[in-house]
């Protein structure tokens, strides 16, 4: 395998499934698709609008194979509002348009927002159609590309409804960034930093040296980046595919934060590895007062993250408007909030019971 292609396998027993990362072999994306799936002959691609342009590429790869694929293109647009009710209903209705059944096959190319729409959207028709993932941000590539959680919104409440359905192929190439702007690749790093806090304090010390060519897109750094993540999320994932040992949650860090930053600033306003840069902290600042960790875990936590081009603070927090919305968190059991925090750089664990006042005190102090 060339040094420019390299695989990360995600270990789930007959639901195995390869993640291929790659660097400018975009032209080859079909090849791997047809290798994961031989029988291959009708793919539905959903897809953001704002790479129209590699899902077209992809269409005609598909199109022009030996043994030619019928394509159905379905683009939804950017941003997390097509997480919805209504685009889930329309998608699964132009899919009946187009003669789709239980041979057909949901190709996602996109972000995070496509990624986990079409996720879902394949694992609703016709009960379950198989999968496959081409994430085109970093924040896909390294998290909801990987691990099978799909999901759409409700009004205030981010991926309550959804599936676990994992793909059959994950084919990341770094290439498809190219037209990313800079606000939201940063974004996607934000996420790699919690690969290093939860679970690799080696990672984070490899990011502390290389914050900067991953910050300017240097393929090599990029890719490692991706590759490490991914391999830390397949483990997890391997551990504990649906959340049910507590193994799973680990990979929330930051996000009960997050996720109420979100929905109390409206979606959009905020990227969502803005949200976790700044969850992260929030999380990092409830440990050190619940006297889990040394706080030069948060000095070099934001230290790291600053150097990443991503935000600490968030001016308009406000714990009077985000605890309600945490409370809606699917991590809340019999009322009772539960945290990821972190004990040290490289180890987290799960805290529940946490009083409000300690709460609301993390959150003050990322104002």
């Amino acid at each position: 395998m060339p040094a420019s292609l390299q695989r990360v396998d995600v270990e789930l027993d007959q639901r195995s499934y390869p993640i291929i990362v790659s660097s400018g072999q975009i032209d080859k994306i079909a090849g791997h698709v047809v290798a994961a799936i031989p029988d291959l002959t009708h793919a539905v691609l959903i897809h953001d609008e704002a790479v129209s342009w590699l899902a077209n590429d992809l269409a005609k790869q598909l199109e022009n194979l030996d043994k030619p694929v019928r394509v159905s293109s379905i683009d939804v647009a950017s941003g997390e509002p097509s997480k919805s009710i209504d685009v889930f209903d329309q998608i699964l209705r132009r899919m009946l348009d187009e003669k789709t059944d239980r041979k057909s096959i949901v190709i996602a190319v996109g972000g995070g927002v496509a990624g986990d729409l079409a996720g879902f959207v394949a694992a609703s028709f016709a009960r379950g159609l198989r999968f496959i993932q081409i994430p085109t941000t970093l924040l896909a590539m390294v998290d909801s590309s990987v691990g099978g959680k799909t999901g759409i919104n409700l009004p205030g409440a981010k991926n309550m409804v959804g599936a676990f359905w994992q793909p059959r192929l994950v084919a990341i190439d770094t290439e498809t960034m190219k037209t990313l702007d800079e606000r939201s690749y940063q974004s996607g790093i934000a996420e790699v930093i919690k690969y290093g806090v939860i679970e690799d304090a080696e990672f984070f010390a490899w990011l502390e040296k290389n914050a900067e060519p991953i910050v300017e897109r240097d393929s090599e750094a990029v890719r490692h980046a991706i590759c490490v993540s991914c391999q830390c999320k397949a483990n997890v994932v391997r551990d504990d595919e649906r959340e049910t040992s507590g193994r799973r949650a680990i990979l929330n860090y930051g996000h009960t934060f997050a996720h109420a930053i979100e929905a109390t600033a409206g979606y959009g306003s905020l990227l969502h590895g803005e949200a976790v840069a700044i969850g992260m902290n929030m999380a990092a600042h409830l440990a050190i007062d619940l006297g889990l960790c040394d706080a030069s875990l948060i000095d070099r936590q934001i230290k790291l993250i600053e150097r990443c081009q991503l935000p600490t603070t968030w001016t308009d927090a406000n714990a009077t408007e985000m605890l309600p919305v945490m409370n809606k968190d699917k991590k809340v059991e019999h009322g009772k909030l539960k945290f990821i925090l972190p004990t040290r750089v490289g180890e987290v664990r799960l805290v529940g019971d946490v009083d409000s006042s300690a709460v609301e005190k993390a959150i003050e102090a990322c104002r």
